[in-house]
């Protein structure tokens, strides 16, 4: 958890996804297509933009990632087996859709619903696999479905706009420190996603139901404003 974070300019969160790892050729390489990069712990200081990088067989080490990226990359080459490169972009980071790369939101409730359908995940290692940037204690289990039906909402200072429910990807799939993956995962969430979904959802927004959290987009007017814990939702 974060002390507070600002709109950047593209309207994500100012240090959200704004580093991402590359091949030579410019292709990225994330846990998507790269299992092994969930076996990798890293630890950030934001002040300082300094990284503790640790990666099995690779030593510890700490990297400040604006000068020393050239060490950054051979420790994740090394480790990979094959040359990378860091990029960066501070106006909208490298969101997933750059249609709505606003941050993600989901209620504390719907995660531990979630959790309730495996019975060997816990509701800490469920928020690790779906990494969503905002977790709102105030909502019933998937009530945040709500935010995709209205023209704006309001959380803290800073005016947002649902788009639609997350498209989950295959790493939810995954053990969230081996990369080992559950092939029973996806077909579970769909269904008990199906069965669960509250009378009222859009279903016009679900082409299929392996999908939670809200997509967002903020309006260049927020560029700036803080988002921080006790914030409230207001419709």
């Amino acid at each position: 958890m974060v002390e507070a974070a600002s709109i950047a300019p593209g309207g994500s969160l100012i240090y959200d996804r704004r580093w991402a790892i590359t091949d030579r050729q410019g292709r990225f390489i994330n846990g998507k297509k790269y299992p092994q990069i969930q076996r990798i712990r890293a630890q950030f200081d934001l002040e300082t933009e300094t990284v503790e990088l640790t990666a099995p067989g690779q030593p510890t080490t700490q990297f400040q990632i604006s000068t020393d990226n050239t060490a950054f990359t051979d420790c994740l080459s090394s480790y990979l087996g094959f040359a990378t490169q860091l990029i960066e972009n501070t106006e909208i980071g490298f969101p997933d859709d750059t249609k709505s790369p606003g941050p993600t939101i989901i209620s504390t409730a719907t995660l531990e619903s979630i959790a309730s359908w495996y019975p060997d995940l816990d509701v800490a290692e469920v928020r690790r696999r779906l990494r969503t940037n905002i977790e709102l204690d105030e909502l019933s289990a998937f009530e945040e479905d709500q935010l995709f039906d209205q023209a704006s909402f309001q959380l803290g200072q800073v005016t947002m706009l649902g788009i639609n429910p997350c498209q989950r990807c295959v790493v939810p799939t995954r053990d969230s420190f081996t990369g080992v993956p559950d092939h029973q995962f996806q077909k579970v969430f769909s269904d008990r996603r199906l069965a669960t979904l509250p009378a009222w959802t859009k279903l016009s927004l679900f082409n299929h139901f392996y999908r939670a959290a809200v997509n967002t987009k903020i309006p260049v007017t927020e560029v700036g404003k803080l988002l921080q814990p006790g914030d409230i939702l207001k419709d």
